[in-house]
């Protein structure tokens, strides 16, 4: 739980109480006040959700490109000739597409 979900779920509870009181005292503006640290909190709250799952998503993308890269290393190291092979038809290919003949 990021600073912002804690510091947007403390304000909703706040305003929640604010409401309340301003609700039993009769306080009309108290209670709006309390409705409106209500929302504030709630979309402070979603707005920490989002950064934790953005940076969950860039977490999981590391990872991902890591793990990519040492199949590619290890295919490299443990099949040299395969490898060039792949590089020259691909080469190749790339050749012909840019030929204008």
């Amino acid at each position: 739980m990021n600073e912002d979900r804690v510091i947007g779920t403390a304000r909703n509870l706040g305003g929640q109480v604010q409401e309340g009181f301003g609700r039993v005292t009769g306080d009309t503006k108290t209670q709006a006040e309390g409705v409106i640290n209500q929302a504030a909190g709630a979309v402070q709250d979603l707005y920490g959700q989002a950064k934790e799952t953005a940076a969950d998503a860039a977490a999981a993308v590391r990872r991902s490109a890591s793990g990519a890269e040492d199949i590619v290393r290890d295919t490299i190291e443990q099949r040299p000739y395969t490898t060039a092979l792949v590089a020259l038809c691909i080469g190749l290919i790339i050749g012909r597409m840019s030929r204008h003949d």
